[in-house]
């Protein structure tokens, strides 16, 4: 580690930044150095604003994309290296302004139904309700849900700050019927409807009909699908059994160690006398892994 890179980290932890942000800062200012191989003491802004038209030109990078870049070079040389230069040797481009797209009611119902998982359903119910981030859903805690006042907490959020959010009536039941169902404990009458009403859903979605299934599959697949049904895997078809493998029962009867030796457990029709005076009935092979075995007709 070079001594301006120890410097440099070592004015970020004083200031307190976040550790995202350190490793950001310290890879833009490496890629910085290495596009001039050169230090970056050195380095000027006419060096700075060659680097960002390459950003620009070459990398093709957005005007977002360039903020982390512009925040590193302007902590390095004013915070670290203490330059007295401006704004205007560190231009920040201007970024262009979109309206949203705004889903309508029966497109929201539509998308939230699709998602099968409940607990994937829960989080992006969640994030939608009350606006939160990913990392803020999946670091949320059963104590920052708080139904008296109907309010969500969120514990060190983007810029280490904490912040409430606004807790519905619909998105309460669903944070209920979560809980309730990956910790299987009993459920209220109401989310108990519920839950039953989401699972009849997913049953009837899950039991449709395979040519239902497959409609949205191309025409090869469907028929490759169904070649593959009835094939063996070298592909051929398959080949139909004799007449008397056909009729051998699915289970083969027990054998007994009698008096004479191994016998077979007659079936009630054969009689002692029968067994007696011949075999214990005509005998049919019967073709196996380890040879012919005689088998009762």
């Amino acid at each position: 580690m070079t001594l301006l890179r120890q410097r440099m980290l070592h004015d970020m932890l004083i200031r307190n930044l976040a550790e995202n942000t350190q490793k950001s800062y310290l890879l833009q200012v490496s890629s910085f150095a290495r596009h001039f191989r050169r230090s970056p003491e050195l380095l000027g802004p006419e060096e700075i604003r060659a680097w960002l038209v390459y950003l620009r030109e070459e990398r093709k990078l957005a005007p977002g994309s360039l903020g982390p870049t512009i925040g590193a070079l302007r902590f390095l040389y004013r915070v670290t290296l203490k330059r007295p230069w401006s704004d205007e040797d560190f231009p920040l481009p201007k970024k262009p302004f979109r309206l949203p797209v705004i889903l309508s009611l029966e497109e929201i119902n539509h998308f939230f139904e699709s998602v099968r998982s409940l607990k994937h359903r829960t989080i992006l119910m969640t994030a939608y309700a009350a606006g939160l981030r990913v990392s803020e859903v999946v670091h949320l805690k059963v104590t920052d849900i708080d139904s008296q006042r109907m309010v969500i907490r969120v514990n060190q959020g983007k810029n280490r700050k904490d912040r409430y959010a606004m807790l519905s009536p619909r998105l309460l039941e669903i944070l209920r019927l979560y809980w309730h169902d990956a910790h299987h404990s009993p459920l209220p009458a109401a989310c108990a409807a519920r839950r039953l009403q989401a699972h009849s859903q997913l049953r009837v979605a899950r039991q449709s009909p395979p040519d239902r299934q497959a409609r949205h599959l191309p025409p090869a697949a469907r028929r490759r699908g169904a070649r593959r049904r009835n094939t063996r895997p070298d592909g051929r078809l398959p080949r139909p059994l004799p007449a008397t493998h056909r009729q051998v029962p699915a289970r083969l009867p027990r054998l007994r160690q009698g008096a004479h030796g191994l016998h077979r457990n007659l079936p009630p029709r054969c009689t002692a006398a029968c067994a007696a005076t011949r075999p214990p009935c005509s005998l049919i092979p019967v073709r196996t892994t380890t040879g012919h075995v005689p088998m009762h007709s």
